[in-house]
């Protein structure tokens, strides 16, 4: 997603209208978190702690839109900021650390290997034989390290992990934060305490600053890989990443700042997990209506409509600019979610 926001700034769209589309992937990348705490599904009380450790993080990116969100559309601050920022930050270094992202470097081979196949499907379903694939491996994954870690993690491994994350909530967002520098991705750190928190290792008060730090962590480490972008269109990029730390980082600080605030994801996860356990409607409803329906009755308004924005139309007509600035995007690594 991140190198299509950055291809259509590129070829002409306004940073106005791709800041909400920052938003909207905050929210989208959630969605693996929430299919993760699924590998707990036959233990009760198991998948009731890992499904609310899983949608705090999608309830503090729903609050943080529906506060954020009018007031960029309102008074422009993160528009406004970042274009300041991008500018001063253009001609800097370059301090990628792509170039140490090992997690990549370890699972492109195979990865690699199991798309080739998957392509030579007859009859265009290799797109969804890919999305089926990657949700099963997701669930299996996820159910073998909860039954490893309830095994290992014990004694002597318990207390250093409860050293790093369990001991106050300061220590926990600066553990999310470290950890999504090194791996490089929010989304694989907070799926890695998902099944801690199923194993009942952390309690859902630990698991959600460690969430916020991992929040902080992504949009430093799209920062540092815009700098590797070079051209014309540095500063494309570098806004992009601009917009989303500061989105991300200012939420955190608000939310920290505000105690009911800070406790409404916490007490919203916790009742969508209490509700899970009386009925197991509610985890296939929460998760198609989120992440399915609602986005694709938008979408499915804007077809019936025929509406599409000119804007972005215009953007995404721009081949000469859009496609090679999306490649090198994609080329540095830089995520946003």
């Amino acid at each position: 997603m991140t190198s299509v926001i950055v291809g259509l700034v590129g070829g002409g769209l306004p940073i106005a209208i791709a800041i909400p589309m920052i938003m909207g992937s905050n929210m989208g990348t959630t969605v693996t978190n929430t299919l993760a705490a699924l590998g707990n599904v036959k233990d009760s009380e198991a998948f009731n702690r890992s499904f609310s450790a899983a949608t705090v993080h999608d309830f503090f990116n729903l609050f943080t839109i529906l506060i954020f969100l009018p007031l960029e559309l309102l008074f422009h601050p993160l528009e406004q900021l970042s274009g300041y920022l991008a500018n001063w930050f253009q001609g800097s270094d370059d301090i990628s650390v792509s170039q140490f992202d090992f997690i990549r470097t370890i699972t492109r081979p195979l990865i690699s290997e199991i798309r080739d196949l998957i392509r030579l499907l007859p009859g265009g379903i290799d797109g969804v034989v890919m999305i089926i694939s990657g949700i099963i491996s997701v669930l299996a994954v996820i159910y073998g390290l909860n039954i490893m870690l309830s095994k290992v993690v014990t004694g002597r491994a318990y207390r250093l992990f409860n050293a790093a994350i369990g001991k106050t909530g300061a220590l926990a967002v600066l553990s999310g934060l470290v950890t999504t520098l090194i791996v490089q991705s929010s989304t694989l750190t907070t799926v890695l305490i998902v099944p801690m928190a199923g194993a009942g290792i952390f309690t859902l008060a630990q698991v959600y600053p460690f969430t916020l730090g991992a929040n902080i962590g992504t949009p430093i480490t799209a920062l540092m890989s815009a700098t590797a972008i070079t051209g014309d269109y540095q500063v494309v990029a570098l806004q992009i990443a601009i917009v989303h730390i500061l989105y991300n980082g200012l939420s955190v600080a608000l939310f920290a700042a505000i105690p009911p605030l800070y406790r409404l994801p916490m007490r919203s996860a916790q009742a969508l997990a209490n509700g899970a356990r009386r009925s197991p409607w509610i985890v296939p409803g929460y998760i198609l209506g989120v992440f399915f329906v609602i986005p694709g009755v938008v979408f499915g308004a804007q077809a019936v409509l025929d509406y599409k924005n000119p804007q972005v139309v215009e953007a995404e007509a721009n081949k000469e600019v859009y496609e090679p600035l999306q490649k090198e995007v994609e080329d540095k690594r830089m995520r946003i979610e």
